[in-house]
């Protein structure tokens, strides 16, 4: 492959694929089309597009009565159908949806709802009590229950008067969403989406995970919060017209199950620590996946046993993509023509991107040299809810500086090495923790690993180890460390380990460094 031009677009979108201008316009044609396909499945349920379109009209024309077009509806749901609905129904209505991880404390959803000034609160009944509680002292108009216990999908899915208008769908430009950052490096931030940018997700993504339309079964794991999640449950799914198999509770013996139940296409598998999940059941070794075309990684870099190991377990590599929450794609892995290991893939259509240095973030670097990503295109947001200051550091002249390090290779092949705040500086060097944290996972006694920095009075910084076993092995901090020192220079090489039973995570899936730094 020639070279490509850093800072270019890499590719243009395939020829000839759907262009929508919302996602509700993807479900409305999708409920003409194939209105009798299974759309959604979750445990024993299922509904299909026609049902689907339905459902979405109904709850919609529901959240009309009590709130008007741009206001706010927050979502805090699992994952299900019925909050597929909910959030399709809240975006059908004119509203903007926020999506909120249902397991936090109230100290940690209060501040998100404080940023989102909802006027809806949408829940499922086991979360009614504290939503309640939280809409009373917060002003929240109204809170709403979507399944048990409140409003239910059989309320509408057989009324055939209820169908998507055109006249009625949101604008391109309106605001369809927000989602919060992952909250690493502090409290989370609500990046805004528009009915626009969903929609060129669907084609960029297309063009490099070239998915097939009509005939996918899609395996959903990832919480639907996430943007990852939310994306391959209400969008990614609903443009391919594909049938989708939504997991409401991380398990990895019911995740495995699934795949030959459903005969699973294309697994949305997420973050590494989904992955490295399933690699640890034993019931993996008898799963079929002969069905099992692609598996899709996200959210959080994989480590080069886990790309292996899959594959070597599954048949079917391990295709990594990278987004955030402000906006997806930044890069895939492509599905077709080549692929570099290690790297997360080439430039997606209608985007740029620079390699630029880490003091100023204006300089942009040659083909080789590691500096901050910074990115241009449709599908990135441009403000963070109430946080202009915020806006004013992430998005500078149009570019959004993702605060990942990394490089571009002569091929224009994208190697992501770590997130720039997670830098570790030891005595005046940069670490970047992913380096450290390959040689940890690749001791064979060690199932998860990360290294963080911590204060040292001397160095400034150095490096700890957090380290969970596999199940019956046995190490300790001396033989760790030993182990680094063969693999590592001095100044990377942990000065400490602590062992764990499991390494915290964040909702999403990823480890919480914060946390793990004793920051959280």
């Amino acid at each position: 492959m020639s070279a490509v031009p850093i800072g270019m677009p890499a590719q243009d979108l395939t020829p000839g694929l759907p262009d929508y201008p919302t996602m509700l316009h993807a479900l409305a044609h999708a409920a003409s089309e194939v209105p009798d396909r299974v759309a959604l499945i979750c445990e024993d349920k299922s509904i299909t597009y026609a049902q689907y379109g339905r459902a979405v009209a109904g709850f919609a024309r529901r959240l009309r009565q009590l709130s008007a077009p741009g206001e706010r509806v927050a979502i805090i749901m699992d994952n299900s159908i019925e909050t597929a609905v909910a959030a399709m129904g809240g975006m059908a209505a004119g509203a903007q949806i926020a999506l909120i991880n249902p397991g936090y404390t109230d100290h940690e959803m209060t501040p998100l709802l404080k940023d989102c000034e909802p006027r809806i609160l949408l829940c499922a009944k086991p979360m009614f009590d504290r939503a309640l509680e939280r809409a009373g002292k917060l002003g929240i108009s109204h809170v709403v229950v979507l399944g048990e216990g409140g409003h239910k999908l059989e309320d509408w899915i057989d009324d055939e008067s209820l169908v998507l208008e055109e006249d009625g769908m949101p604008a391109p430009e309106d605001l369809s969403a927000m989602f919060f950052t992952g909250g690493t490096t502090g409290l989370p931030k609500g990046a805004e989406h528009t009915h626009a940018m969903m929609s060129i997700f669907c084609r960029q993504i297309t063009s490099q995970w070239a998915l097939d339309f009509d005939t996918e079964r899609i395996l959903s794991v990832a919480p639907m919060f996430h943007i990852w999640g939310h994306h391959f449950v209400n969008i990614m799914p609903l443009y391919l017209r594909a049938t989708l198999v939504i997991v409401p509770v991380y398990k990895p013996d019911i995740v495995l199950e699934a795949f030959e139940r459903h005969a699973i296409t294309t697994f949305a598998g997420g973050p590494p620590a989904i992955y490295y999940g399933l690699l640890g059941n034993p019931d993996i070794d008898s799963t079929d996946f002969s069905s099992l075309k692609y598996c899709l990684s996200g959210g959080a870099a994989c480590p080069e046993n886990l790309l292996t190991s899959w594959e070597e377990k599954t048949g079917c590599a391990m295709l990594e993509g990278c987004g955030m929450s402000e906006g997806a794609p930044i890069s895939c892995n492509p599905t077709h023509g080549q692929r570099k290991f290690m790297s997360i893939g080439l430039v997606p259509p209608l985007t740029e991107l620079n390699i630029v240095d880490l003091e100023t973030g204006t300089q942009v670097l040659a083909p080789g040299e590691r500096g901050e990503l910074r990115a241009k295109g449709p599908q990135f947001t441009q403000s963070y809810r109430n946080r202009a200051e915020e806006t004013a550091g992430a998005v500078r002249d149009g570019w959004l500086y993702t605060g990942d390090v990394g490089y571009f290779d002569e091929d224009g092949f994208l190697f992501l090495v770590d997130r720039k705040k997670e830098l570790i500086m030891v005595g005046g060097f940069n670490v970047y923790p992913r380096e450290i944290d390959e040689v940890l996972h690749s001791h064979p006694a060690i199932h998860e690993a990360a290294s963080v920095g911590v204060p040292d009075d001397f160095r400034g910084e150095v490096v700890k180890a957090c380290v969970a076993l596999k199940p019956g092995e046995t190490l300790n901090e001396k033989e760790l460390i030993l182990y680094c020192k063969e693999k590592l220079i001095d100044y990377k090489v942990p000065r400490s380990v602590e062992f764990m039973d499991e390494l915290p995570k964040t909702g999403p899936g990823k480890i919480d460094k914060l946390t793990l730094k004793g920051k959280r």
